[in-house]
């Protein structure tokens, strides 16, 4: 996308070489560079949006992924304005050779990014900040291209017929902006839900690399010499060659790539409207796998441990009626319909996909006890937030906030004093909220926010941790590649409307459990009690504190 720069003044000298010898009038010359600058912006975006996507994706925190971006890429731009004053004298051939190069560049940066991802991700040492030294490769290149297209462009539409600068920057931002439009639009619409990242940004490259080599073989071929013009034509059709290439081999790639960062056994990968839902695992022994957007959500080998602690301290009361949110895979479910005095358990959960699987698929569905069979369980696939702003009141003896861990940008505001007040609205005046606040000993401070915000909302709070098995899935995300000395464990709060702390407890008529005990969940509280860190802030919808 082009950026705001000085335009030339109005007393520049004219291009030495006079106007343009096109074989069309100047009107339409006009109209085809236009259009070129138009579609050019708009590739421009959407290598712009791909990599914010891709790296939000691959290493979490969409917030500061999206600022190295636009500040790199804005900051290259001016560069690249700079470098290509000096090639104005030969602007049709530069601005084929920056188009050529940007469609090599922003088409391939994709398989490139999640290439480094998925083979080096776990290899520590040097390669830890891998994946981001390359995103910052790649918003430099393409910056530093985008921004050589504004004198270039400035110069052509100047040859074709003379005008005062200030109506021809007018033409050209009207172009670009237009087009970055589309482009924007196009991306999330079009592009990801129908071809997804890699083939989509493939196909930009496509079509960048046919908009800039048409516009100068087709318009301004006299101002090459015959050479320029073959060597032009055999950069575009190379650069065409590769991206078809990629786009032929990207399944397998795809497949490959996957297999190197969840391992050999993965039966199902799927684009939901959503997320991207994997599962390893599941059949045959082997140990079950939920990865959600690269995060591991549920190991089989030791997700009882941590739906035991989420979900049973706070059955010990009343839970005739059962709220969880998220837990679309059907695991809270199934501890809750444990209980036989259960009357209903709603569950709310963003992604149909999710809870698709959960009933359909064959590991997924035997793990949470085939759950979702149970008439007594009823899903609303909505947003947890917004179906909370509308839902009853206390109309809950038990909800269980089974989310994503707070320090991902997309769930902040379902771990906000806002969240939480809606939260309590719902609950009954004796019941009781549990929620999984993520790790304690790798994340105390956003741990006791969690719990600041939640006393904030007018919940008195019972913290706890529990120990879970490091997974050895490494290179997701929400924590660093490389071993780590950190214990790895879940933390949890249990809360309920008012000041007083609720009991710490088991309901000794329930079932019985296989990891969690009344003198294990006491001695958990004191172990979390032991990381307290006092006077941290609450976080809200405008001022998130993870």
């Amino acid at each position: 996308m082009i950026e705001s720069h000085a335009p030339a003044p109005p007393s520049a000298p004219p291009f030495r070489g006079g106007p343009a010898r096109l074989s069309v009038r100047p009107a339409t010359g006009r109209f085809l560079v236009l259009a070129g600058v138009f579609v050019c912006a708009a590739c421009g975006l959407v290598y712009e949006l791909e990599l914010v996507a891709l790296a939000s994706y691959l290493m979490g925190d969409s917030v500061t992924q999206a600022s190295v971006v636009l500040s790199v890429m804005v900051f290259a731009m001016g560069l690249g304005s700079l470098a290509a004053k000096g090639l104005r004298r030969h602007a049709a051939a530069a601005f084929g050779a920056v188009e050529a190069g940007l469609a090599l560049v922003g088409g391939c940066s994709a398989m490139a990014l999640y290439a480094m991802f998925a083979w080096t991700g776990d290899w520590g040492g040097l390669w830890v900040n891998g994946p981001r030294c390359l995103l910052v490769a790649f918003s430099l290149a393409i910056g530093l291209l985008i921004g050589a297209e504004v004198p270039l462009l400035m110069e052509l539409i100047q040859r074709i017929r003379r005008q005062d600068a200030g109506g021809a920057v007018a033409d050209l931002f009207a172009a670009d902006y237009v087009g970055a439009l589309v482009g924007g639009l196009a991306f999330p619409f079009l592009l990801l839900p129908f071809l997804g990242q890699l083939t989509g940004a493939l196909l930009t490259g496509a079509v960048n690399a046919l908009a800039g080599g048409a516009l100068i073989l087709g318009l301004f071929r006299h101002d090459l010499t015959r050479r320029a013009r073959w060597l032009l034509l055999l950069a575009n059709l190379t650069v065409l060659g590769v991206l078809a290439f990629a786009a032929v081999l990207v399944d397998d790639f795809e497949r490959l790539a996957r297999q190197a960062v969840y391992g050999g056994d993965v039966r199902v990968a799927v684009q939901t409207d959503v997320q991207e839902v994997v599962l390893t695992g599941g059949t045959r022994g082997h140990p079950l796998g939920l990865y959600l957007d690269g995060r591991l959500r549920v190991d089989g080998r030791d997700e009882g441990r941590y739906h035991e602690a989420l979900v049973h301290p706070a059955m010990a009361g009343p839970h005739a009626r059962v709220l969880v949110l998220g837990g679309g895979d059907g695991l809270a479910a199934r501890e809750a319909l444990r209980y036989p005095d259960v009357r209903r358990v709603d569950v709310v959960e963003p992604d149909a996909g999710v809870v698709r699987l959960a009933r359909q698929d064959p590991g997924l569905s035997a793990l949470n006890g085939h759950a979702y069979r149970d008439r007594r369980v009823h899903v609303m696939t909505q947003d947890v937030f917004r179906w909370l702003r509308g839902a009853p009141t206390e109309a809950y003896d038990v909800v269980i906030a089974d989310l994503p861990d707070p320090g991902i940008t997309a769930s902040t505001k379902l771990y906000s004093e806002e969240f939480y007040g809606l939260t309590r609205r719902v609950l009954a005046k004796d019941g009781r909220l549990a929620v999984h606040a993520g790790p304690v000993a790798a994340g105390a401070r956003v741990f006791w926010t969690v719990e600041a915000t939640m006393r904030a909302a007018g919940l008195g709070t019972s913290p706890y941790r529990v120990l879970g098995r490091d997974n050895g899935f490494t290179t997701g995300p929400d924590r660093p590649a490389g071993a780590s000395r950190t214990p790895y464990d879940w933390g949890f709060v249990l809360a309920l409307p008012g000041a007083a702390p609720p009991p710490l407890r088991l309901d000794p008529s329930g079932p019985r459990l296989r990891t969690l005990t009344a003198q294990g969940l006491a001695a958990d509280a004191r172990a979390a009690a032991g990381t307290r860190i006092s006077g941290v802030p609450p976080s809200t919808l405008v001022h998130p504190r993870y």
